[in-house]
Order: structure tokens, then sequence, then C-alpha cells
């Protein structure tokens, strides 16, 4: 969320910078800063009055040690119409406080100065690529044709259990996948990152905290009787450990990682291009978050991004990394890089990480802050990434690895699986 003290004194900054989000942001931030003028006039006008009440009733009790007893009386019966007013003027203070808020969940983040400009995925920028295409035999097949052929994930077995976007995992498929995980975790554990076990389901604090609502409400499962929702990423359980936490300088950088299932409503996604892996409701997914200092957070984005690159190095897949455009930004995130790996079999590039800084966007939703040297409090800034969305990397896998005998294991994973190839 958006600082209002920064909106107030920044509002052609605020609305040049969202346009860049694609985001015509002139009415909301015309009606926030109007809302935060008569919130404080009206908190202005509360404190006059009730230091007022105060002075009165100090009075009123050196007229009652006097013995005058009716100039007391007068002056109860102002208090009296002054906490009234005093009444009036705190649920007034406190409706516009609430309305300036679900003003504020409205607005993204800023996107960062180096952001490109773009309004469609076509438009994000390359800004590294490595790794060679493999030249695959004659009939090599895309990934939902080769677990069928080896027996390995089902996914009308998923479709009769529980709905299409729910794969059954069999066999080998359920081994690789469990490898894929563990070797995501020991990689990052390995770099610092301590590893967490966290809640599948969210209370709804947590879901605005990271930014999930309101922008993503149709998009999450939601369980109406408790008002949980499951969580479309571990970022969100996560980075709400340090909600309402103040911190001291000394305990920053703070390094996260965790698996967990993801559960995304993905509502609306059709066609060719969400086929097998490609987009599921319930996928597997490790996460990297960072909570760090103003000063050195794009220092930890660009480590981030280098730890992604050297397991994607390890698993020998060709990838290639986007600085996304303004358009193809998520509504919390200042900077985002995605990495991509190519689907050989495809013929296309696959998302499988986001990599952003949300500098203190999260934190002034979490009230996440630290206390500095100087004894000064301010807010963090937090940083999240995939490391790594299993799906498409098994896609990846998949259909780079595979040969007229069957399907190679990456050899950094074959300690893992306990075998070196599907056939």
């Amino acid at each position: 969320m958006l600082q209002i003290s920064f909106i107030r004194e920044n509002q052609e900054k605020v609305v040049q910078a969202l346009a860049k989000k694609n985001m015509d942001a002139q009415v909301i931030v015309n009606d926030v800063v109007l809302l935060d003028e008569k919130r404080r006039s009206t908190q202005l006008e509360l404190d006059n009055t009730l230091a007022e009440s105060n002075k009165l009733s100090a009075s009123i009790g050196e007229l009652m040690k006097n013995g005058e007893k009716d100039k007391a009386a007068l002056l109860k019966e102002k208090t009296t119409l002054l906490k009234d007013k005093s009444k009036v003027l705190s649920e007034k203070a406190n409706e516009l406080a609430a309305e300036l808020q679900q003003k504020l969940y409205l607005l993204p983040n800023l996107p960062a100065e180096i952001v490109p400009e773009g309004t469609t995925p076509e438009e994000n920028l390359n800004v590294f690529e490595e790794g060679a295409i493999p030249v695959l035999h004659e009939g090599a097949l895309p990934h939902w044709e080769l677990v069928k052929k080896y027996d390995i994930i089902d996914f009308e077995l998923g479709n009769k259990i529980t709905g299409a976007g729910f794969p059954v995992y069999k066999g080998k498929g359920a081994r690789l996948q469990r490898a894929l995980i563990s070797y995501f975790l020991d990689k990052n554990t390995d770099a610092g990152y301590l590893e967490y076990q966290v809640p599948h389901l969210v209370n709804e604090a947590s879901a605005y905290g990271t930014g999930q609502l309101p922008d993503k409400d149709g998009q999450m499962y939601h369980d109406a009787t408790d008002n949980l929702y499951l969580i479309p990423t571990a970022e969100v359980p996560v980075t709400n450990i340090f909600r309402d936490e103040l911190l001291h300088e000394n305990q920053l950088p703070i390094l996260c990682t965790g698996y967990t299932p993801c559960f995304r409503r993905e509502a609306g996604s059709y066609g060719a291009h969400v086929r097998g892996l490609n987009r599921l409701h319930q996928f597997d997914k490790v996460e990297i978050v960072r909570v760090e200092h103003p000063d050195n957070s794009y220092q930890a984005l660009d480590a981030m991004v280098e730890h992604v690159k050297n397991i994607m190095r390890e698993l020998k897949l060709p990838f290639r990394i986007l600085r996304l455009c303004g358009g193809d930004m998520s509504f919390a995130s200042a900077l985002t890089y995605d990495f991509e790996v190519y689907s050989t079999a495809q013929e296309r590039w696959l998302e499988i990480s986001s990599v952003s800084n949300f500098e203190t966007f999260q934190a002034n939703r979490l009230k996440l802050r630290f206390k500095g040297k100087d004894g000064k409090t301010q807010l963090a800034h937090t940083l999240n990434g995939s490391s790594l969305a299993l799906p498409r990397v098994l896609a990846g896998i998949l259909e780079n690895y595979q040969t007229p005998d069957g399907i190679v294991i990456p050899e950094v994973l074959r300690p893992y699986c306990g075998f070196d190839s599907i056939n």
C-alpha cells in the first residue's frame, strides 16, 4: 500500500507512474487526498474538543474545591456537550479512516524507474538468455502426451476426483515431483534461507497484507464459512510471519523459504496454451522471501535472480530472463524479473519463476517496520521469488530430456529420484 503522506506530496508523480501500469489513477488519487484532508480536519477538531473537555474537567475540580458548585455545574453541562460532540467526531474520523483505507487498497505499487513501458507480455524486455535448445528426435511429444505414454501423470483421473486442473502424479512422476521439491529446498537452505512449513489457508488480514486482496479476490479459493483463503503462493503465509512486527536493523536481512501447494482459480483461462501442466488450479511451488533494509533491497533482488539462475544451470535447461513491462507487472510489485524455460516440444517459452521487489508496498500493509541504529523506525522492504514453480519446470524436463528410449533425468536430480530415466 502506498503511504498517504507520499501520495499527498507527490500526486502528479503517482498518477504518471501508475500510467505505466496502464492505470488512470487520477480520480482515485483525488479521492484519497480529499478523504485524507477530511480525516485530518476531523481528527484535529476531535483533538481540540478533547483538549477543551479535559481543560474544563480540571477547572471543575478546582471550582469544587473552592465551593463554587454553581459554576462547576455550568462547566459540567459544557463537558457533557463536548463529550457528545467528541463521540460524533470520533465516529466520523473512524468512518473516514476506513473509507480512506479502502481507497488506498485500490492503488497498485509504483513501478521502479527501470521498468520498461508496455502493455502486453510481448513488450517485456529480454535481459538474459542461456542454454542451447536441444534438437529433438523425430516424433518427439509434448509433455501431456509423454505423461500418458509413461503413465506418470493422470489428468483424467484428477478431473474425475476434483475437476480440470488438478492432476494426479503417479509412480516415477510422483517421485520426480518430490525430488524437485527436495532439491529446490536444499538449494535454498544451502544459500542461507531458513525453511518454514506454513498453513495452506490464510485469514483475510494475511491476504490483504501481501496484496492479494482486494486485487485478486475472484482468483482465490474462499471458504466463506470460516472466511479463510487457500493460498495462491507460499509468499502469503511466509511474508505474514512478520505482520505487525517491529524488528531491529541488526536482524536484517531475513531470508525464508518454504514449500506449499498453491491454489488458483485461473478464471477465464482457456485454449491450447493452458494445456497439460501449463496452467493448473493446484500446483506445487517452492518460494523464497526476503525482508531487507531499504538500502539493500535491489542488491538482494539481484542475488535472488542469480540464485535462480544457478538452479536453472544445474538442471541444464535453456532459459531466459525478462524484465516485465509496466502493463504485465503484478499489482504489488515495483520491479519483476520473470524466468522462462524453453519447451522444445511446444516450441514456446514457459514462465517458471517471478522474482520481485515490492519495496515498502507490502510492509506498509503489514505494518512491518524496523528500528534503525539511529533509533528511528521505518518500513522494511519485502521481496519474493519462485524457486521454483514445479509444473512448467517438470514440463521442460520431460520435453527437453526426452529420447526415443525414454526420458533422461537431469544429473543433479538423480540422487533425489533414485533413478536415472523414465521408460
